[in-house]
Order: structure tokens, then sequence, then C-alpha cells
């Protein structure tokens, strides 16, 4: 087996014991919130706010280390090891601690899992990018066994939440294990010119970045319609389980359609580079917005567990789009050196951003005007915000020129 496809495989096993990991603790963590912790729809929005605040705080930092130490892979180690406790975490340390005290308990796990996945993940994410791009092979391919192994803890997450919440954790912290194992396999070679490369990136390189208005322009779509698909994921399994006739019954057809929903994802995440490179970044970000916005609206709009059902599983079409879409766009358009930063920074960062700032007015108005209408409310939002982007985000031909270089653009300012 040659390098490349060695260490594919290998990165895409990460990818679905990471993936799997995450899911097994935290795909129904508003539920978990609800039903086991007794929390209301505003507290539950004030602990994903927190969430979001500790993860954007991880992820300048996250952003700036991966592109400082290059190819290495210490951060992957890192969180490979905490997710390792994470089953103790939850059961010993977080539940006890919301009990107690909801805002105690929010800071002590937004730390931990701001830290482990919600800042981790960008980090993974945009190290795999890197490795994909050295021994060139497609980034979309390996992450697609994310969605497969976040679709197969998901499967069996909701038969296990009715028999014990408990027994979710404790896969996760198992299937962090064999992370560790993973990570510990696999061997990066770094050239003296990538090496310098990375010695290279500066804070000042960094803080460069904030005087692109392009830059700005990306951070705007991000805020705008990215972040809202997560302020919507956050309290959908509340919504969605009381649409049954009884609590359990809904959470264990929610993790039906959850698998279902990420197994169609992974499929979709093998075709978007196809799609991408066929229709171009920019147009890809904009067609996963149109997607969006229609996907929230009509989630407002249909009744039923069928009618919401069908609304739930466009998100599959979308976010591989996206996701490809942002790292395509950015290689194209900005410094490739600073491919972390910009990641984590433009894309993660933002979104956590404008996920803390709605994370708690969401959670209010499911609270006061009930889901549909907050669904429709969030529709709109990022159907303007798509609409803004067309004239705002760069198209191929404005960048006919070459990527715009940070340096360069330091001296004109």
């Amino acid at each position: 087996m040659t390098k490349s496809k060695s260490l594919y495989w290998k990165l895409s096993a990460y990818f679905f014991f990471f993936f799997f990991t995450w899911s097994a603790s935290y795909s129904l963590f508003s539920i978990w919130l609800g039903q086991e912790i007794n929390l209301s729809g505003g507290e539950t929005g004030i602990i994903f706010s927190v969430n979001a605040i500790f993860a954007l705080c991880m992820q300048p930092l996250y952003g700036y280390i991966s592109d400082k130490i290059g190819l290495k892979k210490n951060i992957l180690f890192f969180i490979s090891i905490l997710l390792v406790f994470v089953g103790p975490f939850y059961i010993y340390v977080y539940g006890p601690l919301l009990q107690y005290n909801v805002l105690l308990g929010a800071i002590v796990g937004g730390l931990y899992l701001g830290v482990a996945f919600l800042a981790g993940i960008g980090a993974i994410e945009s190290y795999i990018e890197k490795i994909s791009r050295k021994y060139d092979f497609e980034y979309g391919k390996s992450r697609m066994w994310g969605s497969l192994g976040w679709a197969a803890a998901t499967f069996f997450a909701g038969q296990l939440f009715n028999i014990n919440p408990n027994i979710n954790f404790w896969v996760a912290s198992v299937s962090a294990v064999i992370l560790v194992a993973i990570i510990l396999s696999i061997k990066i070679e770094m050239t003296n010119q990538e090496m310098e490369k990375a010695d290279s990136v500066t804070l000042k390189d960094v803080g460069q970045l904030f005087l692109l208005k392009d830059f700005w322009f990306l951070m705007v779509y991000v805020i705008g319609v990215t972040c809202i698909y997560s302020v919507y994921d956050q309290q959908f399994p509340v919504y969605y389980s009381s649409l049954f006739p009884t609590e359990a019954t809904g959470n264990q057809v929610f993790g039906y359609l959850n698998s279902f929903q990420v197994f169609l994802e992974a499929g979709m995440m093998f075709l978007a580079p196809f799609v991408v490179n066929k229709v171009g970044a920019k147009n890809s970000l904009i067609l996963a917005g149109f997607l969006m916005a229609f996907r929230i609206i009509g989630s407002g709009l249909v009744v039923g567990p069928i009618g919401i059902s069908t609304m739930k599983l466009i998100h599959a079409l979308e976010l591989p789009i996206m996701l490809i879409a942002i790292f395509k766009y950015l290689a194209a358009n900005f410094d490739t050196r600073l491919s972390s930063v910009l990641y984590l920074v433009g894309f993660q960062f933002a979104s956590q951003v404008g996920a803390s700032i709605l994370s708690p007015i969401a959670g209010n108005l499911y609270d006061s005007i009930g889901f549909r209408q907050t669904y429709i409310i969030l529709g709109i939002t990022v159907l303007c915000f798509t609409i803004l982007s067309i004239f705002t985000l760069l198209s191929p031909k404005k960048n006919k020129q070459g990527k715009p270089k940070i340096k360069n653009i330091a001296k004109i300012v």
C-alpha cells in the first residue's frame, strides 16, 4: 500500500471514530439536558451559548498552533487523549454539576466540550485537509467516513438512551481509546520547505487577515448562514420527540432518522467534491445557503413527523456541499500558509460567535412562541444573508491575478 493510500485509510478511520465518539455522547445532548437533567428551553439555550463561547475562545488558538506546527500531529493526539475521559466526565462531573448549579455546570462543561469537540473538530478537519493536499487524495472522501461514524453511533443512541443514557457515554470513551491507537500509528514526514513555511507564520500575519474586506464578507456569510444550522439542530430532537405519543418513541425514531440522514450525508460527501468543482466554490456556498433556508422555513410550515423528517433530511445535501466549498474557497482566495487559521477563525470561530448570540435568543423563542414559528424566523434570516452573499463573496473572475497575499496587502495598508 502506498503512503498516500495508507494515510487516507488511517485518517478516514480517525474521522470515523472521532465522529462516533462525538455522536454517542452528543447527538442526544438536548434530550439529555431536558429529560435527565430537567432543564428548560431557556436554560438549555444558555448551555449551548456557553459551549459556543468556549469553542470560539479555543478556535483561534487551535488555528494558530496548527499552522505554526505544520503537519505535526500534536493537537490530534491531545484531543484523542482528552476524549478517553468523555464518559466519566458526563456521568460523574457534568451531570451532577448542572443539577447543583446550571451556570457552574455550563462553564465546566463548556470548557471540556469546547476544547474536545466544538473547537477540536475544526482543528482535526483543517489538519486532515492539509494532509490530503500534500498526499493528493480528496478530502471529501476521507471526511465521508466521519459522517458514517456519526450515523453508526446515532443508529443505536436512541435505543441505548431509553435503557440508560450513561451507556452512550461509556461507548464514547471506548471509541476514544481506538482514536488514540490510530493517531499513534500515523507518521507524517515534513520537508525542510514545509517546516520553514510553518515557522514563517506569525501573529502579525493572522492580524493582517482582518484588514481584508473579503475576509469580513466571508465572516458575514458564516454568521448569517452557517451558524444558524447549528442553532436549528441544538433543540431539534426535543421538538421532534414531542411529535410522538411518548418521548421514548420519539427518541428512538429520532435516532433512526438522524442515522439515515448521516448515511445520506456520507454519500453526498463522496459526491460533493464533484459538485463543487463543477459549479465553483462561491456558487456552491450560495446553493448550500438556499438549501438551508428552504429546510429551516419548511420545518416551520410542515405538520407531523413525516413532514418534519423530510425537511431534516435536506441537511444531508447542504452540509457536504458547504464543507467542501469552504475549504476550496479559502484555498482559492487566501494565503494557504494560514489554512488552519482561516478555517478555524473565518468559518468555525464566526459560526460560534453567531451561535453564542443566537442560542439563548432561539431558546427563549422556543419557550415563548414555539418551535415552528421560531424556525420560520431563522429560515428567513438565512435566506436574506444568502441573497446578500451573492454580491459580497469573491467570484473566480475577480481573482484572476492570483491569490491575495497578506504580506503584500500589509504593505499597501
